[in-house]
């Protein structure tokens, strides 16, 4: 797993097996993103078989198979949505392709399983929507920044148990580093992979959602800008958003491509939860200048001050959530609302966006 390249950022956690070896397959197609790998890695430890591969591009599957050699590559995505052994699809898609896969994915009578950002337009949104109600498949999204990093579960688990009262404002922090010499040409082109806010704002707006405890928000106010790339004129190199929620709370979030290339990973990304008694703050890939490891705590309430390192201390539950979700129809992993809000969100963000002037 490289600390250095987000795109290749692939958490691995220990098993814990929710199914018998051979119970429950899974296919891995599109391998756009790295992502895929994260997605696969947290399927297989919560004891999901990866059955087969596919992508149009043989390098990627060679690759995807030494990773993962107990999977066989698929000659077309039409063989593997013709298995009925096949559960779940993973996919990590180029992002203006990831809705229309996963109509294609619910109507063969599969659950389906993106990396984020799900969908670019909300014609996408609302075909997936539609397709959900008639096939009775779940369309399920890989919101990583809060999902694969063990201090941002826990926050959760203090937050819901009244750590620090009542949410009162959310902010996030989503610095990436841009690597562009690694990136894909569609990286660059904005009608594919949607604009800053579409992509990872996303995993912004799903962690206030979810934190604050809304089922609906607004967004107040959204800027984009390209300050850095002049030469990727389709680019945003910088983004934020202000949100305010359904039952009073509010968000700030900030993301961007600028991350300097002396920070040890990939991005700074932080989130601070304020409550009405109290505050919790996350650093989750590194706590600079002090400690090189991830998952660090923060907790300020009225019991005093806390300091948690939660690497390795927490696991990823998602997956397990997931894996029972497909198999008996419930929603403990997440609510498909709340996929489907969160998506919705950062799409009308990006649509509303002013260009800041100069950038």
């Amino acid at each position: 797993m490289s600390r250095k390249d987000g795109m290749n950022y692939a958490p691995q956690g220990k098993p814990s097996p929710v199914v018998s070896p051979g119970e429950f397959a899974f296919a891995a197609v599109n391998l756009d993103h790295g992502h895929i790998y994260g997605m696969t890695n947290g399927l297989i430890e919560a004891g999901a078989t990866v059955k087969w591969v596919y992508d149009p591009d043989p390098q990627k599957v060679s690759g995807f198979l030494k990773a993962y050699p107990a999977a066989r590559p698929a000659e077309s995505l039409e063989q593997v949505l013709q298995d009925p052994e096949i559960r779940l699809v993973a996919a990590a898609a180029i992002p203006n392709e990831r809705g229309p896969l996963g109509v294609r994915v619910m109507e063969h009578g599969k659950d389906y399983f993106t990396d984020k950002t799900p969908f670019t337009t909300l014609s996408q949104l609302a075909a997936a929507r539609e397709a959900c109600d008639r096939t009775g498949r779940r369309y399920f999204v890989y919101y990583s920044e809060r999902l694969h990093v063990e201090s941002a579960i826990h926050a959760g688990h203090l937050v819901h148990s009244g750590a620090i009262g009542r949410v009162v404002q959310v902010l996030g922090l989503g610095p990436h580093r841009l690597n562009a010499p690694s990136r894909p040409a569609w990286f660059f082109e904005k009608e594919r992979y949607g604009g800053i806010l579409c992509d990872i704002g996303s995993h912004q707006i799903e962690q206030f959602l979810f934190y604050a405890g809304c089922r609906d928000a607004r967004v107040l106010h959204s800027k984009v800008g390209n300050f850095r790339n002049p030469q990727y004129p389709e680019l945003e190199d910088y983004g934020d958003a202000t949100l305010l929620g359904e039952g009073g709370a509010t968000m700030y979030f900030r993301v961007d491509w600028l991350t300097p290339d002396g920070l040890s990973t990939w991005g700074d990304g932080r989130t601070v939860i304020l409550g009405t008694e109290g505050y919790i703050e996350l650093r989750k890939y590194v706590d600079i200048a002090r400690e090189p490891e991830g998952d660090q705590l923060y907790l300020v309430n009225g019991e005093g001050e806390t300091r948690l390192a939660l690497r390795g201390q927490v696991g990823y539950p998602f997956f397990g959530d997931l894996i029972l979700d497909v198999l008996n129809r419930t929603e403990r992993a997440m609510t498909q609302a709340h996929i489907f809000k969160a998506a919705e969100l950062c799409l009308l963000a990006q649509e509303q966006a002013i260009r800041i002037e100069g950038a």
